[in-house]
């Protein structure tokens, strides 16, 4: 009995750990056509995002930007030695953003911006054979930046400002691999909470040597999210085993690491504009996501994740009063270790290919359109790490899973932009 009540220990990853293994890089259409390059490209009001240093360095008096970016993928994982296969279902995710900047004066600018840098969903088939990990997750995260920009001189200016985090999550898995009530049902757990909240900041600085160049650099701090009331609910638990996984609340937090983008632009000609950035995700800051449940138990899960980097290229041409094409390519690093590849996060390094261009409508209105398309390396790979009992923090016998993971996204973005 003891044996199978630490093996029930295994009670959940949370949806908030799919956000920490995949970063939704889609905060504007001109930006996300150009390879998601952005710290050092002045377009519009998409700068609040990508280093709101560069408000100051844009003409209009007033400028918007509205957009949305749909997420079709797909997941397939396959285990040749006994025989698994199966295709994960995941809803359409539509990640949002929305920004406006002013200028105050020469030397001051305001900007807000509305975005969703974490947001998706992965649906398993009920029961497949890594439901004890996982069956369905689905998180949405929300970040309210207000920034101020001041230009220092001619060629220099910085800007920052706070970030409000918002969030929901919901989450499914089952208890183990065997355990079942009287009626052959898989035990399982739920959980879920809405309204989290948190704070972090965003900084950059810009700087202008000539006409042609443009350097930029873009911090945004890392942001704890904390559960510390949501609904755990426990479904088809055997009546011997009720009371050790009652219906309850949970705890738990999870940090939403740091990020560094260093980039540059250059002007070549009237038409022509090319950029490169880095972008660094300080991930070592996700050791582990330990829920604490009120019924008294403990599920602690290591991720272990390591720091990596995107690297970004992009063009842009000025085809005529109308039309501006962009281009791009960014190749983006998985920050998860050998042994901590959970279904959740199935992610492996990729290539990205982006493109897109602006139809100008008039001087003041314009449609941004774009498109996203990520190829991840097939991986194969396992999750190496059950639970810990809760009580005496010792590991217990368990069996890793793992497979060969195959995935892919294509992502197509609409949105409009104003200036004044």
């Amino acid at each position: 009995m003891k044996k199978q009540l630490l093996l029930m220990a295994i009670v959940l990853l949370s949806a908030l750990a799919y956000a920490g293994g995949y970063r939704v890089a889609l905060q504007g259409q001109k930006s996300l056509a150009m390879g998601h390059t952005g710290v050092a490209v002045v377009n519009n009001a998409e700068i609040v995002f990508f280093n709101p240093a560069g408000m100051a360095f844009l003409g209009q008096k007033f400028s918007a930007s509205i957009g949305v970016t749909p997420i079709f993928s797909n997941i397939r994982f396959q285990n040749e030695e006994f025989g698994w296969s199966t295709d994960a279902e995941n809803p359409v995710g539509t990640p949002f953003y929305a920004y406006a900047t002013y200028k105050i004066n020469d030397h001051i600018s305001a900007g807000l911006g509305i975005y969703t840098p974490y947001g998706s969903g992965v649906e398993y088939p009920a029961n497949w054979e890594g439901s004890h990990l996982l069956n369905s997750i689905d998180l949405a995260a929300i970040f309210v930046q207000p920034s101020i920009s001041i230009k220092l001189s001619e060629k220099l200016s910085i800007g920052g400002g706070p970030i409000l985090a918002l969030g929901n999550v919901n989450f499914n898995r089952n208890l183990n691999r065997t355990l079942t009530d009287t009626n052959g049902n898989r035990a399982s757990v739920s959980i879920e909470d809405s309204g989290i909240t948190a704070w972090g900041y965003a900084a950059g600085v810009m700087f202008r040597p000539s006409e042609k160049v443009t350097l930029g650099i873009n911090y945004r701090s890392e942001i704890i999210m904390e559960v510390t009331d949501g609904k755990a609910d426990f479904e088809n638990i055997p009546s011997n085993l009720e009371s050790t996984f009652a219906d309850g609340t949970f705890s738990a937090e999870l940090p939403l690491p740091a990020e560094l983008s260093l980039g540059v632009s250059y002007q070549i000609t009237t038409k022509w504009l090319v950029a490169m950035e880095i972008n660094r995700t300080f991930w070592d800051a996700y050791e582990n996501l330990n829920v604490f449940f009120s019924n008294g138990r403990a599920s602690f899960n290591p991720r272990n994740y390591q720091n990596s980097s995107a690297y970004r290229f992009g063009v842009q041409y000025d085809a005529n009063t109308k039309f501006t094409f962009r281009a791009g390519y960014y190749f983006d690093e998985s920050p998860v270790q050998e042994g901590y590849f959970a279904p959740e996060t199935p992610r492996n390094n990729s290539d990205n290919f982006t493109g897109g261009l602006t139809f100008k409508i008039n001087n003041k209105w314009a449609i941004d359109a774009s498109f996203l398309f990520i190829h991840f390396d097939e991986v194969d790979a396992s999750y190496d790490f059950f639970d810990t009992d809760g009580e005496a923090g010792a590991p217990f016998d368990y069996v890793p899973f793992g497979g060969t993971y195959k995935n892919n996204a294509f992502i197509p973005g609409i949105g409009i932009s104003y200036s004044l």
